[in-house]
């Protein structure tokens, strides 16, 4: 109709041509994400320590198209090596649109043992202080990225449910679950920097929305909005014991009735990448079938 806004699903939802960056993008949540922009047109990024990896996952994406992936190397343990791989984005973009930090590990092991290099030093580092320096280090490009107010560029936390290995990608429910053991921990095991390390992940991001939202670089404004995806259970390195283990319980003990698919993390990273989601930042997302009501049985973990 003339003179009515444009709310096609092509205007809102959107992301043909725009740049991403996904960090653990070759497998799990990080891959179903770069699939999902990939198969909708945007230029897509995957990093990860494992470079076979993320060059098999670029090439299957890249088949399916009509957008690109491209597979980069990377080892997210802190701030040299987040600012190293800002570096090759920067030698390739002048313009990153979306960043998706989904990189994470995490570590059990029972409560009297807890190993301290592994389990807090390493695991911090890469949840944390990776997810921050990251940020910091491909904030020009970013900036550069935004368009204007009605379709800023995007930075999207991820976090899962945590086992105790060192499956390398983040987690969710973990950040306000007030028990580290449960079916997807193992038999006497906890994993008790995991979930402190993701409810950090939360407040940083929340403090991150508010500063990169407002005009700290006068006289122009940062226009990058923050967010994260809280998934619940979805099929992947870290939930595979859990699944295996518990796979009908966890299924059965949510509100929804399922465990997710690619398809639930798929429609929400296009609402959080396009300009339909252009007026929200600082929020925490679940996509976990309603398990964070705390009506199911898992919720209480």
């Amino acid at each position: 109709m003339s003179g009515q806004p444009d709310f096609s699903i092509n205007s809102l939802f959107s992301v043909k041509g725009k740049v991403a960056l996904v960090t653990g993008g070759g497998a799990g949540i990080g891959k179903m994400m770069a699939a999902a922009l990939v198969q909708n047109g945007a230029k897509v990024y995957i990093a990860s320590r494992k470079l076979q990896v993320v060059e098999e996952t670029a090439r299957e994406l890249t088949a399916v198209g009509p957008g690109q992936c491209i597979a980069l190397q990377a080892d997210l343990q802190g701030r040299a090596q987040a600012e190293a791989l800002a570096a090759q984005i920067a030698a390739r973009e002048t313009k990153l649109h979306i960043l998706i930090n989904n990189s994470g590990m995490s570590w059990g092991s029972p409560l009297e043992n807890f190993d301290e290099k592994n389990g807090w030093d390493r695991l911090m580092a890469l949840n944390v202080k990776a997810m921050f320096y990251m940020t910091a280090a491909l904030m020009p490009l970013l900036r550069a990225g935004a368009n204007g107010n009605a379709d800023p560029a995007r930075v999207i936390n991820i976090r899962l449910v945590p086992t105790p290995s060192r499956a390398r990608e983040p987690s969710s429910v973990a950040s306000v679950q007030t028990l580290s053991e449960g079916p997807l921990s193992g038999p006497d095991n906890g994993t008790w920097s995991y979930s402190a390390s993701k409810a950090a992940v939360n407040q940083l991001s929340r403090t991150m929305a508010s500063t990169l939202s407002k005009q700290v670089h006068e006289p122009q404004s940062d226009f990058i909005s923050v967010n994260v995806i809280a998934p619940g259970v979805f099929p992947s390195r870290m939930t595979k014991y859990g699944i295996e283990k518990a796979g009908e319980l966890m299924a059965a003990d949510q509100p929804m009735g399922r465990i997710g698919i690619p398809e639930d993390l798929a429609g929400l990273t296009l609402f959080l990448s396009s300009r339909a989601s252009s007026h929200l930042t600082g929020t925490v997302i679940p996509i976990d079938g309603g398990q964070s009501l705390g009506v199911s049985g898992l919720a209480r973990l």
